[in-house]
């Protein structure tokens, strides 16, 4: 099994190499859907994050209310890390269980939004870094998913920076041209994957 890595910055296009390198035969762990699943209604996840933050952050179904929680963890660095210390185990344990069950001639990539910041890149035999300039960044953040350029700027602000990001990359993916650039670079990048695995 070859484990990797994959991390890039808020408008960088991870989740789009992410959805390539599954097209050519990745097994994906991706971060973000695990962390919604494991706080999903019904699970000890989010009874831990009630129990800690109060019924305030439940909406009415009985569900997460994410905007709730956030308004309380993101102003406050002792909430956040309550709140970390809640879920990130429990991610931990899923993408485990879910590389686990991968065949053990597979190539399983970790999509790690935060994989920089919390100083996870040993945990792989490999880390690809998806980069993009940072007016490109923004440009995408404010015209595709209709973010205020400020927020775009705070977003990115509050990530590791892209000289944190590119010192701890095996592979680089530049995607600061158009999308039909990124297809063929990561055809190669996925043909140097397999040849390290064989």
């Amino acid at each position: 099994m070859l484990k990797i890595g994959l991390t890039g910055g808020i408008g960088a296009g991870k989740s789009e190499v992410s959805r390539l390198l599954a097209a050519h035969g990745a097994v994906i762990v991706d971060s973000d859907v695990i962390a919604r699943e494991v706080v999903a209604p019904g699970t000890g996840g989010l009874k831990a994050v009630a129990a800690e933050f109060g019924v305030g952050v439940l909406a009415a179904d009985g569900s997460l209310d994410r905007p709730a929680l956030g308004a309380i963890v993101f102003a406050d660095p002792e909430r956040l890390a309550a709140l970390n210390a809640i879920v990130h185990p429990l991610v931990r344990a899923r993408s485990a269980e879910l590389e686990a069950a991968a065949s053990p001639d597979a190539v399983v990539v970790h999509d790690v939004p935060l994989l920089a910041e919390n100083g996870l890149a040993p945990l792989y035999d490999l880390v690809i870094v998806v980069d993009a300039e940072d007016g490109v960044r923004i440009d995408r953040l404010v015209r595709l998913r209709g973010m205020a350029e400020e927020e775009a700027r705070a977003r990115m602000a509050a990530q590791a920076s892209r000289a944190d990001r590119l010192a701890i990359a095996d592979v680089v993916i530049d995607n600061s041209g158009p999308l039909t650039d990124l297809a063929p670079r990561v055809a190669d990048v996925w043909s140097e994957l397999k040849a390290r695995h064989a």
